[in-house]
């Protein structure tokens, strides 16, 4: 599927440039990028950016959304690359142009600061993390409301970084925030509802409560095995997580 996307926007590629359509040239080296990044070419990927920033700045000028947005874009191969301090200098480029462009309670600029709080999570600087999460989670309940996928998302994210942190409490609280809205908005059998029960499930078992942890993850592998099937890796992760359980135990037979 990638090489048939790939041909199929070299062949429209040709055809801009040919034209001088620099907006769709740069918006086709954009979703070549894309591809490439999927594909896991993150060399080629960022040369293709790199491509599509170059028009960007030429068309649209240093403080335009698309210039931002091909930062951000960059940024995230950079993450994905492991090469955090590179990533950060890119999200720190789409963000000024965000808060000069957009204004500081643009959801835009919210997912640009959970973006941040990701990468300072990756590096292990988990107090940052939280008070970039923060920044986000101020702006998405003020513009998008207490029930929003991105509200929610920050809300599981937050959870995850104080599961890392160790403060297991607090992490409890933040998925537990997350299951309500879940459990309102999507509904007890969705595959995001099974995610959070594992959640919780994880931060039972570092806490040794065995029996919660197995009960959580209980509710997330019926959702799994109802939703996704039994021969889906979530489901294999989940069955491999309540064996591993069982064996701490020493329920060897359950487990």
């Amino acid at each position: 599927k990638y090489e048939e996307a790939l041909t199929w926007y070299e062949k429209a590629l040709a055809g801009f440039v040919d034209e001088g359509e620099e907006k769709m040239t740069a918006a086709t080296y954009n979703n070549m990028a894309s591809v490439y990044d999927d594909q896991g070419e993150y060399t080629k990927a960022l040369a293709f950016y790199d491509k599509s920033l170059a028009i960007n700045l030429k068309v649209f000028g240093p403080d335009h959304p698309s210039t931002a947005r091909t930062y951000g874009n960059m940024a995230s191969v950079y993450k994905t690359d492991g090469e955090y301090t590179q990533a950060l200098a890119f999200h720190e480029k789409c963000l000024a142009i965000q808060l000069k462009t957009l204004g500081p309670d643009h959801p835009d600029t919210a997912g640009t600061y959970g973006n941040m709080a990701s990468v300072f999570s990756g590096q292990g600087e988990y107090t940052k993390a939280l008070a970039f999460y923060d920044k986000a989670l101020h702006i998405e309940l003020k513009t998008l409301g207490p029930e929003h996928p991105s509200t929610t998302s920050t809300y599981n994210n937050m959870a995850g970084v104080y599961y890392h942190q160790g403060e297991y409490t607090q992490a409890l609280a933040f998925y537990d925030k997350t299951l309500v809205i879940d459990l309102k908005t999507l509904g007890p059998d969705h595959p995001s509802t099974a995610t959070t029960y594992s959640g919780m499930a994880t931060v039972y078992s570092k806490q040794g409560e065995y029996t919660r942890a197995l009960a959580f993850y209980d509710k997330s592998l019926a959702i799994r095995l109802k939703t996704l099937g039994p021969n889906n890796p979530s489901t294999a992760t989940t069955y491999g997580n309540m064996a591993s359980l069982y064996s701490q135990q020493g329920e060897y037979t359950k487990a």
